[in-house]
């Protein structure tokens, strides 16, 4: 098995993959001595490691022969997704595939329309809670404030798939495609994918998840 990644990979931690989280949570876990008080609710594998997709993963330029990001993306601002996939785009070997699945913004827009066309006055809320944007309730205190600080509950930019593919293609992938759960031609990500994180287990909508290939020649990274 060659080098996969996962990055924002959470308590996700298949064996043959390099698993990467880049929470704060995370990284306090870490610490020494001071690291077991942080260990309360959520704890991380051992096997996770801390590494941010934005500032750039440990591993090397053209090495990795896969990579995966699940419900990551969304959590970024669009200025930040873009240099998210230049660099998934730098890490992965040429012929390297990456595959993602994101909230789907569209599947989302068509129920909350029909929801409005049946006269239901709660189609914004349904909308807005689904798609975990704006706040219900504005965090007060400092434990709030802190809990806030620590997590990346928030989707701050929602997609879909003719804007993935054409992201994915202004980065310099080819063979774009959306995909299905366990649909790879490479068998090593049927290591690191879950059915559950294709479908939204509350909505029972599809998500949008999409598969790219780094071409089999580099060459200079496109900008966006």
């Amino acid at each position: 098995m060659g080098i996969y990644v996962q990055y924002g990979c959470g308590l996700s931690c298949p064996d043959g993959w390099q698993n990467f989280d880049a929470s704060p949570t995370l990284r306090l876990q870490r610490l020494p001595l001071l690291g077991p008080l942080f260990k309360r609710g959520t704890v991380f594998p051992d096997q996770v490691r801390y590494g941010d997709i934005l500032a750039g993963l440990p591993v090397g330029d053209g090495t990795a022969d896969g990579a995966y990001a699940s419900h990551v993306l969304e959590h970024l601002s669009y200025e930040d997704f873009w240099t998210a996939l230049r660099n998934t785009f730098r890490l992965l070997k040429p012929g390297g595939l990456f595959r993602l699945v994101v909230p789907d913004l569209e599947g989302r827009a068509r129920v909350y329309v029909d929801k409005l066309g049946r006269g239901e006055a709660d189609a914004n809320s349904w909308l807005m809670r689904t798609s975990l944007l704006g706040e219900e309730n504005r965090r007060r205190g400092a434990v709030a404030l802190l809990r806030s600080a620590l997590g990346h509950n928030a989707h701050l930019w929602m997609w879909d798939e003719p804007s993935l593919a054409a992201a994915l293609r202004q980065t310099g992938f080819t063979d774009v495609r959306r995909c299905r759960f366990n649909d790879s031609a490479d068998g090593a990500f049927r290591l690191v994918e879950e059915e559950s994180r294709f479908r939204d287990t509350a909505t029972g909508l599809e998500e949008c998840a999409m598969e790219a290939r780094k071409p089999g020649q580099t060459g200079a990274l496109p900008k966006n």
